[in-house]
């Protein structure tokens, strides 16, 4: 009942100041969460528990080392952590292909790019996710006109319209949207392209 209590910051807190039980509570806290995503990724019930491992022993030295920063987003950053190590596993099977050794080798089980496609969704996904966060980071102004006109699919007219501002302030909103979002991506080390 107490580690219901107690928040995960609080938890991450009490860890980093040496209580390891507060570790302990919060990998009982979301193991269900984080380990029912690795599996959906990887379809494979041992692969997802060697990157459940992988996952919180990057966690537990990231924490040793005072590397993490608290924003009280413990669940999203574990969540990443575990998608970043669900993408190197896609990128290490690729490299290795696994040959049947048998009379009925077939050479399309070899170039099949089923690995490489979920590999590429998952980059994308990722991409996808990280582009939003970042355009949570952009003045209110510029953040409303790069969300109707990417999100929601509205004319610049439409958006002038619907903000109260001429045409050419729309657009000029949009090339600042599309500046900052530049330098965030740089800031933050976006890579756009696999």
């Amino acid at each position: 009942m107490e580690s219901k209590l107690l928040s995960d910051s609080v938890l991450v807190r009490d860890y980093m100041n040496g209580n390891e039980n507060a570790l302990e509570r919060l990998i009982m806290r979301h193991k269900q969460r984080i380990f029912s995503f690795i599996v959906s990724k990887v379809l494979d019930k041992e692969i997802a528990e060697d990157i459940f491992q992988d996952t919180f022993i990057k966690v537990i030295r990231t924490l040793k080392k005072g590397a993490y920063n608290d924003e009280g987003k413990f669940l999203p950053w574990v969540m990443r952590i575990a998608h970043n190590l669900v993408i190197d596993h896609f990128r290490k099977s690729k490299r290795i292909p696994t040959f049947k050794n048998n009379d009925e080798f077939d050479i399309f089980t070899v170039i099949s790019d089923g690995v490489l496609n979920a590999e590429k969704q998952l980059i994308k996904d990722q991409i996808l996710n990280d582009v939003r966060e970042l355009i949570q980071e952009l003045p209110d102004d510029q953040k409303e006109v790069l969300v109707m006109r990417i999100y929601r699919n509205m004319s610049f007219k439409e958006i002038a319209e619907n903000t109260d501002v001429s045409i050419n302030t729309a657009l000029g909103r949009m090339r600042y949207a599309l500046i900052n979002l530049r330098k965030l991506i740089e800031k933050y080390n976006i890579i756009l392209v696999d």
